[in-house]
């Protein structure tokens, strides 16, 4: 899978997203052409997926954020259903799930009232039968990667 070069190089990668492989081979303290081909081998696998910027919603305007659950007529499947909600601009994760429902999805809105008007758009779905939706109040730990990188190189 991974050894502690490629966790070293994910991580400066993580702080330091616009860093080039030259600097990293620096910091590194290998070969470029090293940092290279283990970027290569890395995004080839599918480890890193991209290096595009990390945005924050509320920094957009979107203030508050809410996880919908959604029960979905299952005669259709969930790729229809999934499409629909990709078209949804404010449905930023979508997560086919077991348990208490058939999809999960991330939401954000300007505020309580914008937030409504988004929930709607998603009842209105084709293929949505029922959602049940909770609102995230503070996120004490936001979505990270690093951690479980780190636990994978000593693993």
């Amino acid at each position: 899978m991974i050894d502690d070069l490629d966790a070293r190089l994910i991580g400066l990668l993580t702080a330091e997203p616009r860093i080039g492989v030259l600097e990293c081979s620096r910091r590194l303290d290998v070969a470029r052409g090293t940092v290279q081909a283990r970027l290569d081998r890395l995004q080839e696998h599918g480890v890193i997926r991209g290096f595009g910027p990390e945005v924050d919603p509320a920094a957009l305007g979107y203030q508050v954020t809410a996880f919908v659950t959604l029960e979905i007529r299952q005669a259709g499947g969930h790729d229809p259903v999934a499409a629909r909600l990709a078209a949804i601009p404010e449905v930023i994760e979508v997560h086919t799930i077991t348990g208490g429902g058939d999809m999960l999805c991330r939401i954000v809105g300007r505020e309580n009232q914008d937030l409504q008007r988004v929930i709607d758009l998603v009842v209105d779905v084709e293929g949505v039968q029922r959602t049940s939706t909770v609102i995230a109040l503070a996120t004490p730990v936001p979505q990270r990667t690093l951690p479980l990188v780190r636990a994978a190189a000593r693993s």
